[in-house]
């Protein structure tokens, strides 16, 4: 600025006494300079909307997805907002996620307040925080896409739901279009239900996932830890989906990466595409030297109660371009040494 000022005052005071060529040096000089400041200026000035990702809820599966974000390279250029409702886990997320200092500048941990008081927007958000932390659901949801969203940036909502909304139960296949459960009687489901709704009608996508585990986490844990002397609840043919938490993360970034030419306003429903039942389960966790210690559960089902659901998500696999890394429950056991 001193300059250009300078040049100023030196081409409105002598432009008399200076000739025609010296005036227009001076003023090359001037445009050079106001080029240059432009062009510093550009390059220096903060964005308010940059091209960053939000992880509402970091919990297994958001700090799986928060990772495998920073390992992709495809999402190299990106950095990852961690989005909690407290700082109680921070440290441990940081952890957890950063596997190196070299990702230490492209991903953060925030709690939701902070973030909204800075009214911070993001090119991608993706919610994958459970419904028990919050009073009304449908409206956190709401309230992420609003809010959180920059949609005008071309980016995605993504929303993770749960198969459970579906209606069969009774040994029926369902898919991307298969009816889903009355909200009204069934409120469990319900809040998913409506909380899909608000995502996708801001213009985001709901993927329904199935029972999620890892080595310690679902349901065949609890059965065989818990339930040797009481028992499980349901017939041991009882169907069951699953998919592992590392795969339900991949098929969120799936999501992102095919965008919303592909993903807007559209449920998807994502399984490791191996039905398994209640028996199966504790079969093939007792493969693993962590459950060898375990014995089979009792099964307190009737043999002619509900036998469950099969899930099909082959359309949304094709359309997210995406696959399991486990393709089936006892895939997974029988790896872990």
């Amino acid at each position: 600025p001193t300059r250009i000022l300078t040049i100023i005052a030196c081409i409105t005071a002598s432009h008399q006494s200076f000739s025609s060529t010296m005036v227009s040096a001076m003023l090359l000089s001037l445009l050079s300079t106001l080029m240059l400041a432009a062009t510093t200026t550009a390059f220096s000035a903060p964005t308010t909307a940059k091209a960053d990702i939000a992880v509402v809820g970091c919990g297994v599966l958001g700090t799986s997805l928060c990772k495998q974000l920073l390992s992709h390279p495809d999402f190299a250029s990106r950095s990852i907002t961690a989005i909690t409702k407290s700082t109680a886990r921070h440290d441990d997320i940081r952890k957890q996620v950063l596997q190196n200092d070299d990702d230490s500048d492209r991903f953060v941990v925030k709690t939701l307040d902070d973030v909204l008081e800075t009214s911070s927007s993001f090119q991608d958000v993706v919610f994958c925080a459970p419904p028990s932390g919050f009073d009304n659901y449908p409206s956190a949801v709401k309230e992420a896409a609003e809010k959180l969203w920059a949609a005008e940036k071309s980016g995605s909502f993504v929303f993770t739901s749960s198969g459970g909304v579906y209606e069969g139960k009774d040994g029926e296949t369902v898919d991307e279009s298969s009816p889903t459960l009355d909200p009204e009687t069934n409120p469990r489901s319900g809040r998913m239900i409506y909380a899909e709704q608000e995502a996708i009608a801001k213009g985001g996508c709901a993927l329904r996932l199935a029972g999620l585990y890892t080595l310690e986490r679902g349901a065949h844990s609890y059965w065989l830890k818990r339930c040797q002397e009481t028992g499980v609840q349901g017939r041991e043919d009882g169907i069951v989906n699953l998919l592992h938490y590392d795969d339900a993360a991949s098929a969120c970034l799936a999501a992102l990466k095919v965008g919303p030419a592909v993903n807007a306003k559209r449920t998807f429903l994502i399984s490791d595409g191996n039905p398994t039942t209640r028996k199966g389960i504790c079969e093939s966790a007792l493969k693993c030297a962590t459950y060898a210690q375990y014995s089979m559960p009792r099964f307190l089902g009737p043999a002619d109660g509900l036998k469950g659901k099969i899930y099909d998500g082959s359309k949304s696999n094709d359309a997210l371009d995406w696959k399991p890394k486990y393709d089936s429950f006892d895939a997974f056991m029988t790896s872990i040494i």
